[in-house]
């Protein structure tokens, strides 16, 4: 099959989209499918071979984060010269409802189209204004996908339909490596993963706590992964407290897994803006047990507490005693561990990537709807 896969957001700036896309892509070509990915990106960006840069990208904040997406008469120019010399049998767009790529390639296509939605939000005043021309551009859709049940609630309080729900997914075995001895603390180890600087991921949250936790735990230690700034974050903790944390930084994917793998706990202490939760599947399957807020999403991977230990959001004394209480408490770390192991097999890219080919063969078998043969681009 050949298949055009469109991503909104700039390849050169991590994200959970992009990481879904690129692993799926790779299922994808490892079965004998010809992809080429179609994203934001400047002439000097690096990408992989199967990528496609659309042009330099522009930074609007969204969502509690910043998207780096790309719009406009030349980047649509991209779309419709990518799409042609594609020739692709079906193209598989990312946030179609994004004002970017995915908009555009929805827009210009003239093969079956499938979307992928990975927001969730229960209030948007962004796509409420922009309902009508949405529900009309998306109705040129062959069939829509949902990572998360909160993602599926967006698309249907927002733009109407409904979507199938398909997770976000992970290889796995590649989690299943072993703990460094130089990340491990005597009295365990904590873990988080986030851009430390962007609120809405928790790490302040954690922070405050920390102080209680090493004081219950002196011989613990905290490591905290992901870019930003870490000297701001760093000033947040008590002098006396400080050492025991360490900020790596950036981290690869070997040194994630590695990182998870010597987690006694691993936090997700998010405040919202989360319609799924890659992370938190990805500490289980290294073993790591997850502590995380009460949000919905965060609740639908964890089975409702069964899988991890949910608390109140943002609440630093509620997840400082709760890290103490798992630290303390071998026998339910274990269980964490045990019950997580068999769910995770559940997101495997070997189950996930049969799933969408099925979308595919539907998708395929029915043809282009109706609403796309007679849809034309706003101002067309």
């Amino acid at each position: 099959m050949n298949i055009g896969i469109v991503c909104p957001y700039s390849w050169q700036v991590p994200g959970g989209v992009q990481f879904h896309i690129r692993d799926f892509t790779e299922e994808l070509m490892a079965r004998g499918h010809n992809v080429s990915v179609l994203a934001p990106g400047g002439d000097d960006d690096v990408v992989p071979s199967y990528v496609v840069k659309a042009g330099r990208p522009i930074s609007v904040p969204y969502n509690g984060s910043v998207a780096r997406i790309l719009f406009g008469p030349r980047a649509a120019a991209r779309v419709r010269r990518w799409l042609t010399d594609g020739k692709f049998d079906l193209v598989h767009i990312h946030e179609p409802e994004t004002l970017s790529l995915g908009l555009l390639a929805t827009w210009w296509a003239d093969v079956p189209a499938v979307a992928t939605f990975h927001q969730g939000s229960k209030r948007s005043r962004v796509l409420s204004a922009a309902h009508g021309i949405l529900q009309s551009t998306l109705e040129k859709l062959s069939a829509r996908i949902a990572v998360s049940e909160e993602a599926r609630r967006t698309i249907v309080q927002h733009l109407g339909g409904d979507a199938v729900l398909i997770p976000n997914g992970l290889y796995v075995d590649r989690f299943d490596v072993q703990p460094r001895p130089d990340w491990q603390g005597d009295g365990g180890t904590l873990s988080f993963l986030g851009r430390v600087d962007e609120p809405r991921k928790g790490l302040p949250v954690l922070l405050a706590a920390w102080p209680t936790i090493h004081t219950d735990f002196p011989g613990a230690r905290l490591l905290v992964a992901g870019p930003g700034d870490v000297e701001e974050a760093r000033a947040q903790i008590p002098a006396e407290h400080r050492d025991a944390v360490t900020f790596l930084g950036a981290v690869t994917d070997d040194e994630k897994a590695a990182m998870l793998a010597s987690s006694d706990v691993y936090i997700a202490p998010h405040t919202g803006g989360e319609s799924f939760g890659i992370v938190l599947v990805e500490a289980m399957a290294a073993g790591a047990p997850v502590l995380a807020s009460d949000l919905a999403a965060f609740r639908a991977v964890l089975d409702d507490g069964r899988l991890g230990s949910l608390v109140p959001v943002g609440d630093a004394d509620s997840l400082a005693t709760e890290a103490c209480a798992l630290l303390a408490d071998d026998e339910r770390r274990q269980r964490y561990r045990d019950a997580a192991s068999a769910a995770v097999r559940r997101y495997d890219w070997s189950e996930i990537t049969t799933e969408v080919l099925s979308v595919y063969e539907m998708v395929l078998a029915v043809g282009t709807p109706a609403a796309s043969r007679r849809f034309r681009m706003p101002g067309r």
